[in-house]
């Protein structure tokens, strides 16, 4: 008799759904088109649940999923899924990240291609039945300078091709090293704008947040090549479809190609549906048939071997550990992930090496999630198809071309023990630690700076000249923007010539406030950042 109850609620391949129905511990439904009152209704009988884009898993269905263990997503994205819920109810949430790499890549590609020719326009023109040559002139690809962002799995397969057809390419992604840049034979930009900047053709391929949203802008487009083409096979919500529009009009766009909307499906009034020159795709990155195979089959092994054996693979929201592991590691992960997260704000970008030592009594643990834990933390913001966590954020520095080491040393140091974390750049580096105080977690080190403070919270960073007055003006400027200070910590170099003020603040302080503080005679870095 069967142990586990497994519901798939969206089209997988039979291939997939068989892997399933073939392991004598699980019995298996296929049941697809339910709609939320339907699932809610049905999901408590249930271990595990198979999904696509259609079915939406909410809190309300945590809730009422008394048995589920494990969500497996046949594709990349979880939007679809609250993440924070299943991590409540503890469920596993699992993507297949590598299926449907390639299938992306080519529809990306086509759609460049579709636009550099004209082919749609050409033939709805022939289906009229007008025969017009003149219309329709496009452009060559080869020796044109083309843009990506974002140099994952996608990207980089687009970039390959593209070489291919003899074009210049140009990448940005804030955590590819020169090395790696190198070996993909891309030159590599320090920022977005750089890599936009006299480009002929722009391709995204990363994920959307905060941090990502309208990152093609009005002021973006502008940095580009008049007449350029913008392609976004990505996440809907990169582009300014607004901006994209008025450049479309102005010529400085000379088309623009998407498959991912900011809403989906676009409404009837959708403002790039009145433009010229304009490629459209239903979302059909992943729709081939090779793709929708792999993903079937990928998801239902991972089901299947999490349920039967307890083996987790491509988890989004939790680690494969034991109780006793997370016993013994756990108080150190909190500060960890803080370590990680405070790195990425301060240390340059596209850092070759991150190293991670362990001093004192920590280094006699199994250290492994520890690192990864700080990994995660460093790779949160990463603009890259997958999102980091503690089972990926390895695999996902390593494609990045960051080489990740550990050290260990049970020699004292001027604390009980200390996680001590570096970011290297060529012969730039950036160091950050923290330590236990009692049970207490602090981050006792930044950038060269002996400080203490916590490791949670919202902080103002501020570098200066060590100069009188200016801890004054910080101040000052904070109590006029009614920001309440929480905790201060100072430090200075033995020479007495540098600063860094680190200063926990209970809200966010605006914009104009810190480039006020920027403009500031002697302060010379500013950045604010919440852990």
């Amino acid at each position: 008799m069967a142990t586990y109850r497994v519901l798939v609620s969206d089209p997988i391949s039979e291939k997939g759904v068989e892997a399933l129905r073939s392991t004598p511990e699980i019995s298996v439904d296929v049941n697809t088109g339910l709609k939320p009152d339907e699932l809610l209704a049905i999901i408590g009988d249930y271990h595990g649940l198979v999904i696509r884009s259609q079915t939406k898993v909410t809190p309300a269905v945590f809730a009422a999923a008394k048995n589920l263990k494990a969500i497996g997503r046949a594709g990349v994205g979880v939007d679809n899924i609250d993440r924070a819920a299943a991590t409540e109810h503890g469920v596993v949430v699992m993507n297949t990240p590598s299926g449907n790499t390639i299938s992306t890549a080519e529809h990306a590609f086509t759609l460049m291609l579709s636009l550099a020719r004209n082919i749609p326009q050409a033939h709805a023109s022939m289906i009229a039945g007008k025969w017009d040559r003149k219309s329709f002139e496009g452009i060559e690809l080869f020796g044109k300078r083309l843009a990506v962002i974002g140099m994952g799995r996608i990207g980089t397969e687009f970039a390959k091709r593209a070489q291919a057809f003899g074009m210049s390419v140009v990448a940005y992604d804030p955590f590819l090293t020169a090395a790696r840049a190198q070996a993909l034979k891309v030159d590599l930009a320090e920022s977005a704008n750089d890599a936009l900047r006299a480009a002929d053709v722009v391709t995204l391929h990363i994920p959307l947040t905060t941090e990502t949203k309208h990152l093609l802008n009005d002021e973006r487009i502008g940095l580009m090549n008049r007449g350029a083409l913008i392609i976004n096979c990505a996440r809907g919500g990169l582009v300014d479809e607004a901006a994209a529009k008025a450049h479309l009009d102005s010529g400085q766009l000379a088309g623009i190609a998407l498959d991912v909307y900011e809403t989906e499906p676009p409404p009837a009034d959708f403002p790039l549906f009145g433009a010229k020159k304009c490629v459209f795709t239903p979302h059909l990155g992943a729709s081939t048939a090779e793709a929708q195979e792999n993903v079937g089959i990928e998801v239902a092994y991972q089901i299947r071997d999490f349920l039967v054996t307890g083996e987790i693979r491509n988890a989004v929201n939790m680690p494969n550990l034991d109780s006793h592991t997370l016993e013994s590691v756990g108080p150190y992960l909190n500060l960890a992930s803080s370590l990680g997260k405070l790195l990425s704000k301060i240390a340059p970008e596209q850092c070759d090496a991150i190293r991670v030592s362990y001093l004192g009594p920590v280094s006699e643990l199994d250290t492994e999630l520890i690192t990864r834990t700080v990994l995660t933390g460093y790779l949160a913001s990463a603009h890259t198809e997958a999102e980091a966590n503690l089972v990926n954020a390895p695999a996902l520095a390593k494609a990045h071309g960051i080489d990740v080491s550990e050290t260990t040393s049970a020699l004292a140091t001027n604390c009980t023990e200390l996680i001590e974390v570096t970011a290297s750049k060529g012969g730039e580096s950036c160091t950050v630690a923290g330590t236990f105080f009692g049970s207490s977690a602090r981050i006792v080190h930044i950038a060269g700076h002996y400080v203490e403070t916590n490791p949670r919270g919202r902080f103002l960073f501020v570098e200066n000249d060590d100069r009188p007055g200016i801890v004054g003006t910080i101040g000052t400027s904070l109590g006029n923007a009614t920001i309440n200070i929480a905790n201060m910590a100072l430090s200075r170099t033995s020479d007495r010539t540098r600063a860094v003020t680190v200063i926990e603040v209970d809200s966010e302080p605006p914009a104009s406030l810190l480039e006020k503080l920027r403009a500031t005679p002697g302060i010379l870095r500013v950045l604010c950042f919440e852990l």
